[in-house]
């Protein structure tokens, strides 16, 4: 009896042994070809630069998704805008794994285009029980390798570049989403239209700080996370 227990033990060992390096295994795999690199769309040499600290399932993010779109639209080269991942994961539970599917795409050079997906659809996969499926039937609709798309997934590196941006928010001391940096500069405003103001301020040459005169207020509180 006291053989068989012994037995019994070491194929326990050896089963958690094998385990642990099939999970190293697929880790490794996972993090193939993984490039982490800045998401900035616009013009390289723009005279405004935007960074928009935010979160795909937070519905004023989603609110916001237009208004941004509609501003780079209208001054082109003369603004750039770069996306930064601050997932609000206690209130968000599908943050995570949605910045996960837009860092994935673009893998395959399809940020911005998992994005905007993300965003058109927010209403319907963030209401989902499995939103990963959402997410596999847009990377299709976007022309991915899926099966690639799905093993970046689960990339340990991409999850590393979704804490990191979560921590620098923290670091700044961003409490909500969206939370916009224009030229280096935390902006404050209270509607959509005092937002676009101060960027056609920016453009048209006049500083920052008089392009408002509405009292100093966290965007992402404002509006809602």
């Amino acid at each position: 009896m006291k053989n068989i227990w012994v037995i019994i033990g070491i194929v326990a060992v050896v089963a958690i042994g094998a385990s642990i390096v099939y999970s190293n295994n697929s880790a490794e795999k996972a993090n193939e070809g993984v490039v982490i690199t800045p998401h900035i769309k616009g013009g390289s040499s723009a005279k405004v630069v935007i960074v928009e600290h935010s979160d795909f399932q937070c519905p004023a993010c989603g609110q916001f998704f237009p208004v941004v779109q509609e501003v780079l639209e209208e001054h082109g080269d003369a603004v750039s805008l770069e996306y930064r991942h601050f997932p609000l994961v206690s209130i968000h539970p599908f943050a995570v794994p949605a910045a996960k599917a837009a860092e994935a795409a673009g893998q395959q050079d399809k940020f911005w285009e998992m994005h905007d997906k993300l965003f058109e659809n927010q209403q319907v996969w963030s209401a989902s029980t499995n939103p990963q499926s959402y997410f596999n039937t847009y990377a299709e609709e976007l022309g991915l390798d899926v099966a690639l798309f799905k093993q970046h997934m689960k990339a340990s590196l991409i999850d590393d570049a979704v804490q990191a941006g979560f921590e620098e928010a923290r670091q700044l001391g961003l409490t909500g989403t969206p939370s916009f940096y224009l030229n280096g500069e935390r902006m404050d405003f209270s509607t959509f239209q005092d937002f676009k103001d101060q960027i056609n301020t920016a453009v048209n040459g006049t500083d920052v700080s008089e392009a408002s005169s509405t009292p100093a207020t966290d965007s992402g509180v404002k509006f809602g996370l």
